[in-house]
């Protein structure tokens, strides 16, 4: 089969190391940097180069670019995808991805497929890819209603030769939901912990704590604040979720209430604890 990867980035670059490493398949790459195509001709990630005429070539063409020039290269290419073949992003937003380009390649007899690879890395770019970086993680599926069931099973066929450890299917929606808690969410809060004062004044005072909460505020501000932007609702919801209950330490403890305190942070510790028996982890 023929794959077309746009954008050869940490996530594109690893598709098709994974690709290259698992399968037999003809990996097409597409990328504006020439240095990045040169790098991943010299190791093998790619079989060829080819620009976006050649696309009607591609069986399956994978988009791995940020959310907003994902919708623009899909629409803008809608003419050039082979009928009946597969298009695919990597987009940590699926409503906006989903909505933009399904009807657009519908009306082509192309069949679009919104995923998102639960996987990455505080660095960026293909030097950092690896044909092991999606394993043992979820690899979200986002089919619609109309999507043919063998396309959704060959992507996911796919997904298990990459090396991901599941596949879940979920509607564009709950993906956008569930992410903006567990991924979007953790990203805001590290980002602003470190804005603290004290973050030059702790050498030789910090342990694992600091170092988990600190971690994901080294992320990339041009593709978060653009995931940001694309599911605006749900993370304000979480954003005002989390303000609300970190009022409610900051008022017990101004207040000197010890009961309150001590009870509000029983709550959380029973949450987590719930929380690991119900994904059967000790975490």
């Amino acid at each position: 089969m023929n794959i077309a990867v746009i954008g050869l980035g940490l996530i594109g670059g690893s598709i098709c190391k994974a690709l290259k490493a698992n399968t037999f398949h003809h990996i097409m790459g597409i990328d504006t940097n020439k240095e990045t195509i040169r790098k991943a001709l010299e190791c093998g990630a790619i079989d060829e180069e080819i620009d976006e005429s050649r696309l009607n070539e591609a069986n399956l063409t994978i988009v791995a670019l940020y959310p907003i020039p994902t919708v623009e290269m899909i629409k803008k290419n809608a003419d050039n995808f082979r009928k009946g073949s597969i298009v695919v992003d990597v987009c940590g937003v699926k409503s906006y991805i989903v909505e933009a380009c399904t009807p657009v390649l519908d009306e082509r007899g192309v069949i679009f497929i919104g995923t998102h690879p639960m996987a990455g890395t505080e660095n960026s770019g293909f030097d950092y890819a690896t044909k092991d970086l999606f394993a043992k993680a979820s690899y979200i599926l986002t089919p619609t209603e109309s999507t043919p069931q063998i396309a959704v099973d060959l992507v996911s066929t796919l997904g298990a030769c990459m090396g991901f450890g599941q596949v879940v299917i979920a509607t564009p929606e709950q993906h956008d939901i569930n992410i903006a808690y567990t991924s979007q969410l953790a990203h805001v809060v590290s980002n602003a912990y470190v804005k603290s004062p004290s973050l030059f004044r702790a050498d030789g005072f910090s342990a694992g704590s600091f170092l988990d909460l600190t971690r994901v505020a080294k992320l990339n501000e041009d593709m978060w604040s653009s995931l940001f932007l694309c599911n605006k609702k749900p993370l304000l919801d979480e954003i005002d979720t989390i303000m609300k209950a970190l009022a409610e330490y900051r008022d017990a403890m101004q207040n000197d209430d010890m009961e309150t305190l001590r009870e509000i942070l029983k709550i959380g510790r029973e949450r987590k604890e719930e929380s690991m028996k119900y994904y059967g982890q000790e975490h």
